[in-house]
């Protein structure tokens, strides 16, 4: 009988052989140069240095312009972001490690100012109750602003920004990322659609689950296309209620997502399960019921401890945990929590746009 696995016990996640099943979470930082969100090699240096994690998810990286919603996060939709990002996996790689670059299209939750046209999409007319980061170019000083009401996307452009989320696959397979995962939580675009607070759709996109899981689906099976569905993951948010996503039907539509992405055979779901203080414990009966579905790997994010993180392993519940603040301040945290080190707390100052300071001044314990 083979031993249970661990946090630091070797996995297959879809195409991907891996030495641990210690993911390093995505984390915003906004430190993508201007103009143009092109990725850094003080970026490169970043990922680099936390090579030690089995698998590196990226930031979110948005596909189109039109999927951007905070100030200096990158992009993966020209050539410049293409060969920034791929200084970023080239050090990763010469570093010994692996990564996958997160997909994102932000929908609603974005601001006027970072559109061309003034403008922000999402499936309907319908505001969320948020707020993003904003950089005014006056005083470079970020502040949050309020998402205004967005304008609803038509059939038409649906289909296009499926065709966006294939070219940014296209990129980033050029870039040389090992996998791509699309973000699919958070109150973000795919989220939006799949959820009827925030999807009042009455075309092929909206009213029953069905309809309003097609998005999702068609995005995903434009990336598998490109990336193969061994080197394709996503992440969804079951318990967000925050952003206006509050949406009574959300369980039920995402166990059948998760059995069409069973019949995709796609590499992995990823959990983003709420980690503020007073959020609701993810249901014993929601993992068992998501096990039940998919067969791939599942990954579990939100708060996760060495301990914790080796009790859902055991249970066969979760076949990786990803941990992201952690990761900020502890670029060796593999190492710190393999061997019981203290961790390092990070400068809240500093965590969004800047440039090394916070970002890649924390050391690796001697």
């Amino acid at each position: 009988m083979s031993a249970a696995p661990s946090l630091f016990s070797p996995v297959r996640i879809g195409g991907l052989p891996l030495p641990s099943r210690l993911i390093m979470a995505p984390m915003t930082r906004a430190r993508a140069a201007q103009p143009g969100d092109i990725p850094t090699p003080l970026m490169a240096e970043y990922y680099a240095q936390r090579a030690g994690a089995g698998l590196i998810l990226t930031e979110a990286t948005q596909i189109s312009p039109q999927g951007k919603g905070y100030s200096f996060t990158p992009g993966i939709h020209s050539p410049q972001q293409v060969d920034g990002w791929q200084q970023v996996t080239q050090a990763v790689h010469a570093a010994g490690g692996s990564i996958a670059l997160q997909l994102w299209h932000v929908g609603r939750m974005s601001h006027p100012s970072l559109h061309a046209d003034g403008q922000t999409v999402g499936p309907s007319a319908i505001a969320p109750d948020a707020s993003v980061w904003i950089v005014d170019p006056a005083t470079g000083t970020g502040t949050m602003l309020p998402c205004p009401v967005p304008r609803a996307l038509t059939t038409a452009e649906v289909a296009a920004v499926v065709d966006d989320y294939r070219h940014a696959a296209d990129n980033a397979r050029a870039a040389g990322f090992d996998a791509v995962e699309i973000h699919a939580a958070n109150g973000y675009l795919i989220d939006q659609f799949l959820r009827a607070s925030a999807n009042h759709r009455t075309d092929r996109y909206g009213g029953p689950a069905e309809n309003r899981m097609r998005f999702l689906l068609e995005v995903v099976d434009a990336v598998a296309g490109v990336m193969g569905a061994d080197r394709t993951g996503i992440r969804l948010s079951p318990f967000i209620t925050q952003r206006g996503m509050n949406d009574p039907d959300i369980i039920p539509t995402v166990l059948a997502v998760a059995a069409e992405l069973e019949r995709r055979r796609i590499a992995y779901i990823h959990i983003a399960e709420a980690d503020w203080d007073d959020a609701p414990e993810t249901p014993e009966a929601f993992r068992h019921a998501l096990r039940q579905a998919f067969s791939g790997s599942i990954i579990v994010a939100g708060g996760y401890t060495r301990e914790k993180a080796d009790a859902i392993l055991r249970s066969g519940l979760a076949d990786a945990v990803a941990f992201g603040r952690p990761f900020i301040a502890n670029p060796d945290l593999p190492r710190r929590l393999r061997d019981g080190l203290p961790l390092a707390e990070a400068d809240t100052t500093t965590l969004f746009g800047g440039g090394a300071e916070g970002y890649v001044t924390y050391p690796p314990l001697p």
